[in-house]
């Protein structure tokens, strides 16, 4: 299994504000995907520092209050899931993932109580 990126990821009702601060700190915004889980769409806006950080701002109207995790991206979601999963992760939504045209994701939660937003893209052949 590869990881393809690794950063934070910040859930956020208040999503303007939160890139506001890292516009601020000298982020900017690359680009903003719009996710249907089936359950919810909402918007991921990736953002980079000329010093080559990543922070991921999610725009999650209900969520009340601001969660970070960790979002790892992998070519290999099988794998990572498993590997979390014996180390005591437990899938937030049971043992369902979200599929989109574009990826397959899960939020896992360590025994500790931190989260890895856990995605695999689907590339299309052709």
């Amino acid at each position: 299994m590869k990881i393809t990126t690794f950063d934070p990821l910040i859930m956020s009702a208040a999503a303007d504000d939160v890139i506001g601060v890292f516009e601020d700190l000298g982020f900017k915004k690359t680009h903003a995907p719009v996710t249907d889980t089936g359950d919810m769409i909402y918007q991921t806006i990736r953002m980079k520092h000329e010093g080559g950080y990543h922070v991921d701002v999610a725009d999650v109207p209900d969520i009340g209050e601001d969660r970070t995790c960790m979002r790892m991206n992998v070519d290999d979601f099988q794998e990572a899931y498993d590997l979390l999963i014996s180390r005591g992760f437990k899938n937030e939504l049971s043992d369902r993932t979200v599929k989109t045209s574009h990826s397959k994701e899960a939020t896992m939660v360590s025994p500790s109580g931190f989260s890895v937003v856990l995605i695999e893209h689907i590339r299309k052949e052709g």
